[in-house]
């Protein structure tokens, strides 16, 4: 049976799933939630997934759901080309760099956190772009640093190749670059993302080029 990711274009954690499904050259349907829409909270789509959240990866029989986990779970079901490095401290490393992401910085922003902020807490336009900003410089700091006082960091996150930690860290700075936070302070994030961003992996996945893309 195909491959059917459930997202959304502008959902990051969708975004990373469509990178690695790209990577390990791996067809796939599409199944467009449009979470603005509700769509989400659907029956239907509540009996994919009970969380309610995208993306949900349905290979076969098998639904998976969170974006890390289906990442991981591509990358030891389809390993080639792999996503993490064999060294056990490299896989921690790789694995630290994209939850700093994944973990810290998105589930503070992400669509059902602004909407509290904006429908639920009065907070205009601009608080909320001040408010999003704010945690993707707290842990681009850190990541900066991260990536560019460790020799292992190349031309990717990790080596000479792309793996889970770019996949991870691609959709952030095209969030960042949505609501035009200053990428000046992160110049390796930046050679890193735009290093990516000329992969065709990674430029096929934007939410630009996405069937359900909106303006």
């Amino acid at each position: 049976m195909a491959i059917k990711l459930y997202g959304y274009f502008r959902s990051s954690a969708a975004f990373r799933v469509r990178i690695a499904l790209n990577l390990k050259k791996l067809d796939y349907e599409t199944a467009a939630i449009h979470l603005r829409r509700n769509d989400q909270t659907t029956p239907d789509y509540l009996a994919v997934n009970p969380q309610g959240l995208v993306p949900t990866l349905v290979d076969g029989e098998r639904t998976l759901i969170q974006s890390l986990a289906i990442v991981e779970y591509l990358d030891e079901t389809y390993p080639e080309p792999p996503l993490l490095p064999k060294e056990a401290d490299d896989r921690a490393r790789v694995r630290a760099l994209a939850e700093i992401v994944a973990c810290d910085i998105h589930p503070i922003n992400n669509l059902r956190v602004l909407r509290h902020l904006t429908h639920s807490l009065g907070h205009d336009e601009a608080t909320i772009a001040s408010w999003y900003n704010h945690w993707i410089a707290a842990g681009f700091q850190a990541l900066e640093k991260l990536l560019a006082e460790d020799s292992r960091t190349g031309k990717f996150c990790h080596g000479e190749t792309p793996g889970l930690a770019d996949v991870t860290l691609v959709p952030q700075v095209v969030n960042a670059e949505r609501y035009r936070l200053d990428l000046g302070p992160y110049p390796t994030i930046t050679r890193i993302f735009e290093g990516c961003m000329k992969l065709e992996p990674f430029s096929a996945a934007h939410p630009d080029n996405q069937p359900d893309r909106e303006a």
